[in-house]
């Protein structure tokens, strides 16, 4: 437990962000997701949930987005509800929105009335269309966003539907970790000039702006804009995944000339197989890399390659993942109250994070908010 420069408690847990106060306004997707980033660096992260819950139907014990954090809760539609919000704006250092371009100047938590009482204060807003433009009043979810950018066409094989990466790209590549970078920059901006900001994070730029690369490839004639014909879009038969005897795979990323000649010498193709810079035989080059896969079990394969410069690895499923032993060597997944899940990253020598807290249950820390922001407004009339 840290101590802030007004003298009140809060609850940072470790890390680089020990001390800086978080209000999050409740929702779903990204916006909790880069709360629960700020929360895994150290924040003291506040979330503000609305009576009565919403959103997805996610038992609130099992979601890990808001694990670290602390709840109030307080309904923005009655009378107080916005001045509550706003006794806490005036004592944090960021809010977290995902709202609808306007909802929150409606219920008066918009920019304008943050501001006026915290001139200092970060306001991060997480939306898919962004605050401005002809969809920005639409609805949508990670799926259409990546559509328009380009990024969902480029994933998987051609001849067939563009394949679906969980939400992985939109909603968290392309929208959380924008949104926290966001936040961070206009943190120093504020901290050196006294000044806050908005930061617009919307994943239709956040995931524009991850296909960087592929456009500048693209450009230099080196990316054909169809999927599976590239180095990296499984077009290339030594960047892809391979069944195995068992029904597994194997996923081999063997691009350089060095790694790719281990790689067909562990796999016993190195004689036989054609040369690698033929594009016209990477047909059969495919071919002679998959047969030669199936006639083992993914275990064995792994065996074959661990440890290797061959650029090969096995394909885990989510419950596999923590066993791995890289990844338990590290501790990339921790338990914590009773469930295994991803740590906090990345990691830092002086400052290092932890996962402090499970999720955080509606309205279970209204009083120690109270207590420790000094915002008594939040108890109950009775209390």
């Amino acid at each position: 437990m840290a101590v802030t420069g007004n003298g009140n408690r809060d609850e940072s847990g470790p890390g680089p962000l020990a001390g800086l106060r978080v209000v999050e306004l409740a929702g779903i997707g990204p916006g909790p997701f880069a709360a629960m980033l700020l929360a895994d660096l150290g924040a003291d992260v506040v979330r503000v949930d609305r009576p009565g819950g919403g959103g997805l139907a996610v038992d609130p014990a099992y979601d890990l987005t808001n694990r670290g954090k602390r709840s109030v809760l307080v309904d923005l539609k009655s009378a107080d509800g916005p001045a509550r919000v706003l006794d806490l704006v005036e004592r944090a250092d960021v809010l977290v929105e995902g709202f609808r371009p306007g909802v929150a100047e409606r219920l008066g938590v918009g920019p304008a009335d943050c501001h006026a009482r915290n001139p200092r204060l970060v306001y991060g807003r997480m939306t898919g269309w962004g605050q401005q433009g002809p969809l920005a009043q639409t609805a949508g979810h990670d799926i259409a966003y990546i559509a328009v950018t380009g990024a969902l066409g480029m994933i998987g094989n051609p001849g067939e539907p563009p394949a679906v990466p969980a939400n992985l790209v939109g909603d968290y590549a392309g929208g959380s970790l924008y949104l926290v970078i966001g936040v961070l920059a206009a943190l120093q901006h504020a901290r050196t000039t006294g000044t806050g900001q908005v930061v617009d994070a919307a994943i239709v730029d956040g995931t524009a702006h991850l296909t960087a690369m592929i456009h500048g490839m693209m450009a230099a004639g080196g990316w054909q804009d169809r999927r599976g014909a590239n180095l990296l879009d499984g077009g290339c038969p030594f960047y892809g995944t391979y069944e195995t005897s068992d029904g597994g795979y194997m996923a081999v990323g063997a691009l350089e000339q060095q790694f790719y000649d281990t790689f067909t010498e562990l796999l016993g193709i190195a004689d036989g197989a054609p040369a690698r810079k033929d594009l016209a035989r990477w047909g059969e080059l495919r071919e002679v890399v998959a047969a030669r896969f199936r006639t083992r079990t993914r275990e064995e394969w792994t065996a074959v390659f661990e440890g290797t410069d061959a650029c090969v690895a096995p394909v885990l499923s989510l419950r596999e993942a923590p066993h791995h032993p890289h990844l338990a060597a590290r501790g990339t997944f921790t338990d914590f109250g009773g469930i295994t899940q991803p740590a906090p990253a990345p990691r830092f020598s002086a400052t290092p994070s932890a996962v402090t807290g499970g999720p955080a249950q509606p309205g279970a820390h209204t009083e120690s908010v109270a207590a420790d922001w000094d915002v008594p407004a939040l108890l109950p009339k009775d209390v």
